[in-house]
């Protein structure tokens, strides 16, 4: 289930429909949504997977974003997506906050 928040307002309950929407889709096994220090703010998997997926790809988006601002400084990083042979990983880095789906690509 997905843990609540005291910021609330409107842009909780928009968040909160955007995850209903995402965990909707066929195949997605879970949405981590993390700070921009990488802590974990929501989540629809357990406490040491999301921790740890948090944790590192957090450094994976960081460094992603360095070497796209070191080949053009006028560029920005928007999406990352990492295919496995499990499941895919999607990641979208935003201002203050990133959102990423893991999800089962067999099953898109």
């Amino acid at each position: 289930s997905l843990a609540s928040s005291s910021c609330g307002g409107a842009a909780m309950s928009d968040v909160e429909e955007t995850l209903k929407r995402i965990s909707s889709h066929k195949g997605v096994q879970g949405i981590i949504i993390w700070d921009s220090t990488a802590v974990p703010i929501r989540s629809t998997l357990d406490g040491p997977i999301t921790t740890q997926y948090a944790a590192n790809l957090s450094q994976l988006a960081s460094k992603a974003r360095s070497i796209v601002r070191d080949i053009d400084p006028t560029n920005d990083l928007t999406f990352v997506r990492v295919r496995t042979k499990k499941n895919e990983i999607m990641i979208a880095p935003e201002k203050d906050f990133t959102l990423m789906v893991i999800q089962n690509p067999s099953q898109e």
